[in-house]
């Protein structure tokens, strides 16, 4: 252990700036046309695929949405919720409600995704009080307690649910594309909005609590407000991807948009991939929906082999399949947060202020 006259000496010194803190660097230049190229050839896929493989997709567009926002409240944020299925739920009777009152569904998606963040503000008054597992118990009651309130109200179907009206004078085909470039469009603000909310300061302060919450404190960070902020912001992805699954189911029931499926299907999908990365959601529903289309027809196999999977990553590659791999091969398609750089080896500056080092926290790029 060292002592604070130790501090002192040179090799202590050198030892001590052995490393420091670097921040991630931004995406290589060659990032941002790819990732337009993808999303414009995305666009394109109504054209080029059967309406069957159309509405698949749009499954994955809301699965991964549902993920990458479950992510950054338990793999960036600490926050381990099991009930983001209440925000889902919300965002679906608010499309229900505004096409009830003459309003055209498609319209109403942000509408419904904005009322439940707002909604989540409250909420959050009464789950932050808990932390750890109690909180996750926390979001499941209400979960549950939604599902409850919307049951007892028939003007929208009571417990039997309702369709959606306002759609009947779209053809086919063009429901369809609408529903899908709807859908598209929602996972790229989703992935967007959450890249660029964890290259600011917020998301750094988000490391810092999920690290060490006491110690974030300690260091000055507003950690109720960043918690609150990222909170809602997850209500606002999964609000919207609620919506998208009234449009595209027609049927809005509350069994089937408050089911606690949709907790397991994301954790799934953010373990087997990386949680903590932004690129781990996108991989696990990949992979996901590649063992749901292939397995399927076996029946309880598919629900063995899925469940083997889990294991053997939870035991084997604990950082998921992206984040084991992002650490051996220091390669981030989405850099975000800072990292310990070791320092290069160098020679003892001949005079003062020669080969002095970069300070903690410089940027690399």
């Amino acid at each position: 252990m060292t002592t604070a006259p130790d501090l002192l000496r040179p090799d202590s010194i050198d030892r001590a700036q052995a490393f420091r803190i670097g921040r991630s660097a931004r995406p290589s230049g060659w990032l941002i046309p790819v990732a337009a190229g993808l999303v414009i050839l995305l666009a394109f896929m109504p054209a080029l695929v059967s309406a069957g493989d159309t509405s698949l997709l749009v499954n994955v567009f809301i699965l991964l949405t549902i993920s990458t926002m479950w992510n950054l409240l338990a793999g960036y944020a600490g926050m381990v919720s099991i009930g983001q299925q209440a925000f889902i739920g919300l965002g679906a009777y608010a499309v229900l409600i505004g096409a009830i009152h003459g309003m055209e569904p498609f319209t109403v998606i942000p509408i419904a995704a904005v009322v439940c963040a707002v909604i989540a503000l409250p909420i959050s008054v009464l789950v932050f009080r808990t932390r750890g597992g109690y909180f996750a118990i926390a979001t499941w009651v209400v979960a549950s307690t939604a599902e409850l309130v919307i049951s007892s109200i028939t003007s929208i179907g009571g417990g039997t649910g309702r369709s959606v009206p306002g759609l009947a004078s779209l053809s086919p085909s063009l429901y369809g594309h609408i529903t899908y470039w709807s859908s598209l469009a929602v996972v790229v603000v989703s992935l967007a909005i959450t890249y660029l909310l964890l290259r600011s300061r917020l998301g750094l302060v988000l490391a810092a609590v999920r690290d060490d919450e006491d110690g974030a404190r300690a260091a000055g960070a507003r950690v109720m407000t960043a918690r609150r902020i990222v909170f809602m912001v997850a209500a606002l992805g999964c609000g919207a991807a609620g919506a998208l699954l009234a449009v595209s189911q027609l049927q809005v029931q509350p069994a089937s948009v408050f089911s606690v499926q949709f907790s397991a299907e994301i954790i799934f999908v953010t373990l087997i991939g990386g949680m903590g990365t932004i690129e781990g959601p996108i991989i696990g529903t990949i992979i996901y929906f590649a063992l749901q289309q292939n397995l399927a027809q076996h029946g309880a196999w598919y629900l063995i082999i899925v469940g083997t999977v889990a294991v053997v990553i939870a035991i084997w590659l604990p950082r998921g399949l992206w984040g084991t791999a992002t650490r051996r091969l220091r390669f981030e398609f989405f850099p975000v947060g800072y990292h310990v750089l070791p320092l290069k080896s160098q020679k003892k500056p001949s005079t003062p202020g020669a080969g002095a080092t970069q300070p903690a926290g410089a940027s690399d790029g």
